[in-house]
């Protein structure tokens, strides 16, 4: 008898302790899909931005840098009518080789004007681009070109000082 007694106590101490360690094991099995899902928003948050700014990150050429940043300030205000877009051809056929170059520019411009709502972004990444690439002149011109483009055609357009102060700034000149 004192050996049957015993052979259960082993075995209800063996269920006791197996039951004890399936709980734990199903607590951290839901930790661990806890952490996989705060990775998995984390990423895919990560993954939104840059799909956000992807169109900015594809430019590699200043021309349609700058043209995507005209054409970025510009739609600020509202959509690009085709006066506008004729005013913004012309600017950049001023700095592109070819017609070719600068239709392709205008198009890519336009298209990811509409996708990025923030100018702040486009200037936040586009600037500091423009400002490996182009000497003093050239970006003052392109300063230019932006204020020419507002204020050529039936409606002149008015640029927030905090975005041309942005812009000058992150092109690299002294901001007082």
């Amino acid at each position: 008898m004192p050996f049957l007694i015993a052979v259960l106590g082993l075995l209800g101490a063996a269920a006791f302790w197996w039951y004890r360690m399936k709980a734990m094991n199903d607590a951290a099995r839901e930790v661990a899909d806890v952490v996989g899902r705060v990775q998995g928003n984390i990423r895919r948050k990560k993954l939104r931005k840059q799909a956000a700014l992807s169109p900015l990150t594809a430019i590699d050429d200043p021309v349609v840098a700058a043209a995507t940043l005209i054409t970025a300030i510009v739609s600020e205000n509202g959509p690009v009518l085709p006066e506008r877009e004729a005013i913004i051809r012309s600017v950049i056929s001023e700095i592109a080789d070819t017609k070719k170059k600068m239709d392709e520019a205008v198009v890519y411009a336009k298209w990811a004007a509409s996708q990025i709502d923030d100018t702040t972004i486009v200037i936040d990444k586009l600037a500091p681009f423009l400002r490996e690439r182009l000497d003093v002149t050239e970006r003052n011109d392109l300063l230019q070109m932006v204020n020419r483009v507002a204020q050529t055609g039936e409606q002149r357009l008015q640029i927030s000082d905090q975005r041309m102060l942005r812009l000058r700034q992150k092109l690299g000149f002294e901001v007082n």
